[in-house]
């Protein structure tokens, strides 16, 4: 990557662990500076989190814009580490476990 670029990046958060998406993130900012762009296909809520970001989600209804608070991603995320026992809890009795 260098800098005044445009990005194309498909779920680039696939192989990387948590810290190394900050890693990632840190890049994309020091190339934003640099005037590139990103455009991102993820399921990370660390990514989605960049300030500023336009975040669009494809649904059945079509493609719309949402806070990064209303993606399902960091809903879930945000349930599941703020009480684990309890989202499994609930994801188990629904008999969706194996």
């Amino acid at each position: 990557f260098s800098g005044n670029g445009l990005y194309l990046l498909d779920e680039p958060e696939a192989a990387l662990s948590p810290k190394r998406q900050l890693a990632v993130m840190t890049r994309m900012h020091d190339l934003i500076r640099e005037k590139s762009q990103f455009i991102i296909a993820t399921h990370s809520p660390i990514l989605m989190a960049y300030p500023d970001a336009w975040i669009y989600e494809c649904t059945s209804s079509g493609v719309q814009r949402v806070a990064y608070e209303d993606t399902e991603h960091y809903r879930i995320t945000r349930n599941f580490l703020s009480n684990p026992e309890r989202t499994l809890k609930i994801l188990f009795e629904d008999g969706t476990e194996g």
